[in-house]
Order: structure tokens, then C-alpha cells, then sequence
């Protein structure tokens, strides 16, 4: 595969199906993704085997940190919004005023 990103080429489903094994062998070799249209509305598309490994991975990601944020969800499920919303103001506070002490002691340093 080639170092340089593949362009995407939109196409209509009637042209992609007359071209099909081009358009497979230059999405293979990385050079293109293919979008594929409908009455001018992207239905589908056509990408390598890479990019839709990258997909997915992204999406394992992506969940993985939904269900991060649900587990935090459920850990403070019993205490009131404000509580939360003032301890994370505290918190933010603190991380700020150290920050600022780091920035201090830096540039005197």
C-alpha cells in the first residue's frame, strides 16, 4: 500500500457496478474510497479492508468509552446533581491552581 492518503471518489451505483472490478482493484491498492450514490444520495461505500479495520476500531473505542461513562454513571447514581457539579468545580479549581503554581515555578525558574 502506498504511504499517501486514498481520495474519495463519489460514483453512481449504475457507473460503480460497470466498473466494479476497477473500482475494487483501486480501492485494494489504497489510491481510492468510493462513495456510491443513489439519486445523488450516498448509500454505500466501498473502502479497503485497512479502513474498515480502522472503522472498527474506532467504534470499539468509541463504546468503550461509553460504557467508561456509564460505570461513572452508576457510581454516582445516588447522589444530587449539585453535589457533583460542586465538587467538580472544586476539583477543577485545584487542577487550575496547580497548573498556574507549575507555569509559576517554570518561568522563574
Amino acid at each position: 500500500m502506498r504511504d499517501r492518503k486514498p481520495v474519495t471518489q463519489t460514483m453512481s451505483a449504475s457507473e460503480t457496478r460497470q466498473n466494479f472490478s476497477d473500482v475494487v482493484n483501486r480501492v485494494y491498492r489504497g489510491e481510492e474510497r468510493v462513495v456510491i450514490e443513489r439519486s445523488d444520495i450516498p448509500v454505500a461505500a466501498v473502502v479497503s479492508a485497512q479502513d474498515l479495520e480502522r472503522i472498527k476500531s474506532i467504534e470499539r473505542r468509541f463504546v468503550e468509552g461509553f460504557k467508561a461513562l456509564d460505570d461513572i454513571g452508576r457510581a454516582f447514581k445516588d447522589i444530587p446533581s449539585e453535589e457533583i457539579e460542586r465538587e467538580a468545580a472544586k476539583a477543577l479549581a485545584e487542577i487550575r491552581a496547580e497548573m498556574r503554581a507549575e507555569r509559576e515555578r517554570a518561568s522563574t525558574s
